[in-house]
């Protein structure tokens, strides 16, 4: 869609939206895919960078707002858009920061890179939190698994007794597979140690890792509950994400559908905290 349409929908002028906000797939910048950025993806979602600074131009909003992993600060992509938009006129000098979300109230460490600029003022960056919130602050006081009546919280794991077997002997609270020793591993950690929070627990005082996709596998990270012998929920995952503890998913396209919207999602109240300073600057127009 071009941005002509976009302002004709919106019934605006160029240079009147108040924001215009982009969360550009991550997959092609993320440090898994890159390897810690000794490669280059090709991805074709990665053009949409290019296409976010299109509508930039053909826009002209008040102010921008782009979300994505720190690995895109290293792609020649970020600096044409800091190119791009500081030749609209916004001051692109100290627009973008690399930020964890753990320092804004959610209970999940999460490093994000967010640029925040305006054509007129400058966009201040929310401070940090003295506090962190912990898993345990999080999800120690739901219900019991199963039993709750809430469908993000019930849904039943299905294990081999192998799978079920290796969970239970991992350790309580921030335990790792590596204490199991080799002749308790699965074969294929023998064979490779790499992506070592795979399963493993979390720690209660601490936040959680990153929340993904995959949050409902032990195979896929460090998401093996602190003291009960299965991953954590669905619910909990949400919860850890940042969104509040009624809010609903669907759950008609099944439990890896939903994993994917949690996993995929930025934390509310940590866009929540970088959206009031951009309200602050809208608000000066």
């Amino acid at each position: 869609m071009s941005g002509t349409e976009i302002l004709e929908t919106l019934k605006l002028e160029r240079g009147q939206l108040d924001l215009l906000a982009g969360c550009p797939p991550c997959q092609g910048f993320s440090s898994m895919t890159t390897l810690n950025g000794n490669r280059r993806v090709l991805d074709p979602r990665n053009d949409l960078v290019g296409e976010y600074a299109r509508l930039v131009k053909e826009i002209l909003p008040k102010a921008l707002l782009l979300e994505n992993v720190p690995g895109l600060a290293a792609n020649p992509l970020m600096g044409q858009l800091l190119n791009e938009i500081d030749r609209l006129g916004y001051a692109s000098d100290n627009a973008w920061r690399v930020l964890d979300t753990a320092d804004y109230g959610v209970p999940q460490r999460r490093r994000r890179l967010v640029m925040m600029v305006a054509r007129k003022g400058s966009v201040e960056f929310a401070a940090p939190r003295d506090q962190l919130v912990t898993v345990r602050d999080a999800i120690a006081d739901l219900g019991i698994v199963g039993e709750s009546g809430d469908p993000l919280h019930d849904v039943v794991e299905n294990r081999s007794p192998r799978i079920r077997e290796l969970i239970c002997a991992i350790p309580k609270d921030g335990g790792s597979r590596s204490a199991l020793g080799p002749e308790k591993q699965l074969e294929c950690h023998k064979r490779s140690n790499g992506f070592k929070d795979v399963y493993g627990r979390m720690s209660w005082d601490k936040p959680s890792p990153t929340i993904t996709s995959g949050c409902q596998s032990p195979s896929k990270g460090r998401f093996i509950h602190p003291a009960e012998n299965r991953t954590i929920s669905l619910r909990e995952a949400a919860i850890l994400q940042g969104f509040p503890a009624t809010y609903q998913f669907s759950m008609r396209n099944g439990k890896l559908a939903v994993a994917r919207m949690i996993g995929n999602a930025v934390p509310p109240n940590f866009v929540w905290a970088q959206a009031r300073e951009l309200r602050r600057v809208l608000t000066q127009y």
